[in-house]
């Protein structure tokens, strides 16, 4: 009966420990995109902040600094233009295409060659196709946005040349 008693000690022990690992590891799991999501509202916030804190200097020290407005629009960040964020789909839409080909290709070079698990292999096809997937809608929303945004990206286009 000793023998039963110290194994059941043993195993309870493990049991312990890797109940203990399991909590450390959910929290870590559930700290670190919170963590990052904190990270992200705390930069935007604090730029905003600055940005508020040169207007509050300006307008102090000269009451008579004019229209804060343009004074707003001369500090604020440089917005892309259509085209830019069409080329930005444009990229995106290739590096996902590229990936799904090279997920699909690997996943096609391990089912010829065996020696992977079904579920593994079938995960595998899924994000392959997922990635192609997401690449090719990128690509038809460049190539509709493009076409349908042709006279306003000239527009845009004109409007850069003529005010430079």
């Amino acid at each position: 009966m000793e023998g039963i008693e110290g194994f059941n000690a043993v195993c309870g022990g493990i049991m312990g420990w890797t109940t203990v690992l399991t909590t450390v590891l959910s929290a870590l799991y559930l700290a670190i995109p919170v963590l990052i999501v904190w990270m992200i509202v705390r930069y935007f916030k604090n730029k905003t902040d600055k940005r508020a804190q040169i207007v509050q200097a300006i307008i102090e020290k000269n009451p008579d600094a004019g229209n804060v407005e343009e004074l707003m629009r001369q500090i604020a960040p440089r917005q892309k233009s259509l085209k830019e964020k069409l080329l930005e789909k444009l990229l995106w839409g290739s590096v996902f295409v590229v990936l799904g080909i090279c997920f699909l290709g690997y996943a096609l070079f391990i089912d010829y060659k065996g020696g992977m698990e079904a579920k593994t292999l079938h995960g595998t096809y899924l994000v392959a196709f997922v990635l192609l997937g997401v690449g090719i809608v990128l690509f038809l929303n460049y190539f509709i946005s493009k076409k349908m945004l042709a006279k306003e990206i000239e527009a845009e286009e004109n409007s850069i040349v003529h005010s430079a």
